[in-house]
C-alpha cells in the first residue's frame, strides 16, 4: 500500500522537526544563555522551563531565535489563554485526521507528498503544544528591520505541502481529468 510509504514521510518530518527543536534549544540557545545543554531524553521529560526569547545572528539576513508561538503557523491567531493551546491541538488533530482520510483515498504521488507533509508538520507542532502549550519557532529570515515571522521545520513542511497541493490543483488536476476523459 503506497500510502504507508507516505506516512513514513510524515514520520520523518516529525522526527526531523523534533530533533531540530531539541538541537537548537539545547545546543545553540541554552549555551548562548550560559546554561548547560540537556540531552534528548531530559529535554523530552523536563517541559517545565521555557527558555526566554533569544536572538543569535548567523548571517546578515538570518538569525536563530528562541520564540514560543502561541498561535498557528507563523504566529497567526496567537492568544494567551488557558484553553487556546487545547483548541489549537483539537483543530490540528481534526485537520490531521481529515488529511489522513484523504491520504488513504488518494493515488497521485504529488498529492500524496503534499498531504504527508501537512500531516507531519501538523503533528510536529501538536507535540510541542501538548508538551509546552506553545510551539518552538527558531528560524528568522529578515531584511534590515523587517522580519518574516519565525518558523520551524514543521511550519515549512505544512507550507510546502499546501503549496504542492495548490500547484497540483491549479496546473495538473484539470489536465489529468481531461486526459482521462479523452483516453
Amino acid at each position: 500500500m503506497r500510502q504507508i510509504l507516505f506516512l513514513m514521510l510524515s514520520n520523518l518530518i516529525i522526527i526531523a522537526d523534533q530533533l531540530s527543536k531539541w538541537f537548537i534549544t539545547e545546543h545553540i540557545i541554552r549555551p548562548a544563555l550560559g546554561q548547560q545543554p540537556h540531552g534528548l531524553i531530559t529535554w523530552y521529560i523536563d517541559v517545565t522551563q521555557r527558555l526566554p526569547f533569544t536572538e543569535i545572528e548567523v548571517l546578515p539576513f538570518f538569525n536563530i531565535n528562541m520564540v514560543w508561538n502561541q498561535g498557528v503557523s507563523f504566529g497567526l491567531f496567537s492568544g494567551d489563554t488557558d484553553y487556546g493551546p487545547w483548541l489549537l491541538i483539537a483543530l490540528s488533530l481534526f485537520i490531521t485526521i481529515w488529511f489522513g482520510a484523504w491520504l488513504f483515498k488518494e493515488t497521485h504521488s504529488a498529492k500524496l507528498t503534499g498531504i504527508a507533509m501537512v500531516i507531519g508538520g501538523a503533528l510536529g507542532n501538536v507535540i510541542d503544544r501538548v508538551r509546552f502549550g506553545a510551539v518552538i519557532d527558531f528560524l528568522d529570515i529578515h531584511i534590515g528591520d523587517w522580519h518574516y515571522p519565525s518558523f520551524n521545520i514543521a511550519d515549512s513542511a505544512i507550507v510546502i505541502g499546501v503549496f504542492v497541493l495548490i500547484i497540483h490543483s491549479l496546473f495538473f488536476e484539470k489536465s489529468l481529468h481531461h486526459e482521462g476523459a479523452s483516453g
